[in-house]
């Protein structure tokens, strides 16, 4: 089915499995966030309202907070700004709040993760083998324990089928030694930032995956910034060393179907209305709480 976008004359580059991105002009781009949600690479059927709200407001409350680290590619989520550029777009409320106004970059074929505690696949790598990424780790660490220091632990950028994590060589055999340093440090600077605003929210920032892309020469922050979807945020208070936090991120969701009798190929199995209603209910709360803002105020009605 054809976007709204395209009838405004905007040419659809790609669909991903939650973005929709449209080609504006040689230098800028329009992202656009569904409530679509995606586990083990398979799409559900089912959305999660305000999902798709909730992850660009995010990125805009962190691409303003983490401005003094690293450039971002974001330009505007105001629909009057959109709208001046696209006209027309004014009248698509829909899209309100869900659509941002990004410059083109070319793309680092990199997962920039860094990794503050010990979870996820990490946890598993290191509980069977005692390495991190292929990569030496301390002994003795817990799940969900605090990293003597952060940690950067890249994966590869799968065009189809699932990333791989891969060592900081193998890395710097994709995108080169000097620029993959600059990465680094970049994404090591974005993570303390962003933990440290997480820490005064009363949530710890375990890890989170930062997108990066060459604009004018110059590495900046693209793409979605410290979301649910990228991002694993527990509330500090709840951690408890050796076993799974309680999680205001996509954990709760994939753990659920996780325990579902599913192959994880093609169909997903149904997501029940209740899982949908508390999946959306910790996006919400996710944004409101770490940022203290009400999700209310953002732009476009809530779905």
């Amino acid at each position: 089915m054809a976007s709204p976008l395209e009838a405004l004359g905007l040419v659809k580059l790609r669909t991903g499995k939650v973005r929709e991105l449209f080609t504006l002009d040689e230098t800028r781009l329009i992202m656009v966030a569904s409530d679509r949600i995606s586990a083990f690479d398979v799409v559900m059927a089912e959305p999660i309202p305000d999902k798709g709200r909730v992850l660009t407001a995010m990125t805009a409350f962190w691409s303003e907070e983490l401005g003094e680290v690293a450039p971002g590619s974001l330009i505007s989520c105001d629909p009057a700004v959109i709208d001046a550029e696209v006209p027309g777009f004014a009248d698509l409320d829909e899209l309100h709040g869900r659509t941002m106004l990004v410059r083109a970059a070319e793309m680092l074929p990199l997962e920039c993760i860094v990794r503050g505690y010990l979870a996820g696949q990490a946890w598993e790598e290191y509980a069977a083998s005692g390495t991190i990424h292929s990569m030496a780790a301390p002994q003795g660490l817990r799940l969900a324990e605090q990293l003597p220091e952060p940690i950067f632990t890249p994966s590869t950028k799968a065009e189809a089928g699932h990333d791989l994590n891969i060592d900081l060589d193998t890395a710097a055999g994709i995108v080169g030694a000097e620029r993959l340093a600059e990465a680094m440090e970049i994404c090591l600077g974005l993570y303390r930032a962003a933990a440290e605003r997480c820490a005064r929210a009363g949530f710890i920032l375990a890890d989170t995956k930062f997108e990066l892309g060459v604009v004018d020469g110059r590495l900046v922050l693209c793409d979605e910034v410290v979301t649910p979807d990228s991002s694993r945020i527990w509330p500090a208070d709840q951690v408890v060393l050796g076993e799974t936090p309680p999680a205001f991120d996509k954990q709760p969701f994939r753990d659920w179907l996780a325990a579902q009798p599913w192959d994880r190929t093609p169909p997903p199995p149904t997501v029940p209305a209740d899982v949908v209603t508390a999946t959306s209910a910790r996006y919400r709360a996710a944004y409101e709480r770490v940022t203290g803002r009400s999700l209310s105020e953002w732009y476009g009605p809530s779905s």
